[in-house]
């Protein structure tokens, strides 16, 4: 099934991970799975990688009578649906003494698995069509930018979180109840779309110039606006965001369980949280991380005022319905 990290000769066990692709996988291979493997090594980790926390659940839902996978990173309100399901074992400090070191809020009554890292969602352009970073979400309703944005459409989060976001700034107050208002503005949007499956993601796509304005995650963004030289701008917009947890969870009759909850102990320990949040800006779930101020400043952490507060769990029940009516009356605009 599984295809990615090379493993090494003296291995006795294999862990599938199923977690997100590209620069993601890069990062974390190098700055986790690595060192894991180092310092196991009669553990392989083999890594299987998706676009999204939807396909992720997917690929766990077929595979429940006789799974593949041992352990999944994925979003915090994917992975409320994967436990309602059944598709995964609980992550407690008896898989890792490390979870009793872990923020309140990546912890939950009602999701088996725990909080990895946190994020948060931001605004991409193109500074040679727009030399001015846009400081309001409003942007992506430009005229000006017809055919000119690209993002990712629900059921990935980008697309729900942005709902949220936009229903807020427009006077909501229970996006539980209803994002109308959120779905009235992605009506607004949707004419300038110009894709919403930018491959191979959206960071590159707004770099390259192939659309002018995206919507993306700050963790990737950082890195990618390194590597642009200069292309590519991040704006956190005056009107908020919302805070993203990405989480890691354990497989139920995972095939290898017990090397499963050897790598999600390291995967929660201090040294692997600051190695990889000082590779990719995400910021860490676990309080004892020592990151370097240089790093944290560019992480969600130096925003937490600016993020729209959001029940993630409670969200979860209600994402089909929001899909739905994006489905039916948003993606239909921008054809």
């Amino acid at each position: 099934m599984m295809a990615g990290t090379a493993v090494p000769a003296l291995a006795q066990e294999r862990v599938t991970l199923v977690a997100y692709g590209g620069l993601f996988q890069e990062r974390y291979t190098k700055a986790v799975i690595e060192p894991f493997m180092t310092a196991n090594p009669d553990i392989a980790v083999e890594y299987f990688p998706l676009q999204g926390s939807a396909q992720m659940l997917g690929t766990l839902r077929a595979q429940k009578a006789a799974p593949q996978a041992d352990m999944t990173i994925m979003d915090m309100s994917v992975a409320k649906t994967g436990t309602d399901e059944g598709l995964f074992d609980r992550v407690d400090e008896g898989v890792s003494p490390h979870v009793a070191d872990l923020y309140p809020n990546a912890r939950f009554e009602n999701v088996a698995g725990v909080g990895l890292t946190f994020d948060n969602l931001v605004l991409l352009s193109d500074t040679q069509a727009v030399p001015t970073p846009p400081s309001s979400w409003g942007a992506l309703r430009d005229p000006a930018y017809k055919g000119k944005v690209a993002m990712l459409a629900a059921p990935d989060l980008v697309g729900i979180g942005l709902t949220v976001v936009l229903d807020h700034a427009a006077g909501g107050t229970d996006p539980i109840a209803n994002v109308d208002r959120g779905i009235a503005a992605m009506k607004e949007i949707a004419p300038n779309i110009q894709t919403w499956e930018p491959k191979p993601e959206i960071y590159p796509t707004v770099a390259n110039g192939q659309v002018s304005l995206g919507v993306g995650w700050n963790a990737r963004s950082q890195v990618n606006a390194e590597t642009s030289g200069g292309r590519l701008a991040v704006t956190l917009p005056a009107e908020g965001s919302v805070l993203q947890i990405n989480t890691i969870n354990l497989v139920k009759n995972a095939p290898n369980a017990g090397a499963a909850r050897r790598f999600i102990d390291y995967a929660l320990s201090p040294e692997a949280q600051k190695s990889f949040t000082e590779a990719m800006y995400y910021a860490p779930t676990n309080r004892n991380a020592d990151i370097a101020p240089g790093v944290i400043d560019r992480t969600v952490v130096k925003s937490m005022d600016a993020m729209i507060p959001l029940d993630w769990v409670a969200l979860a029940a209600v994402r089909d319905r929001i899909t739905e009516q994006w489905r039916r009356q948003v993606i239909p605009l921008s054809r």
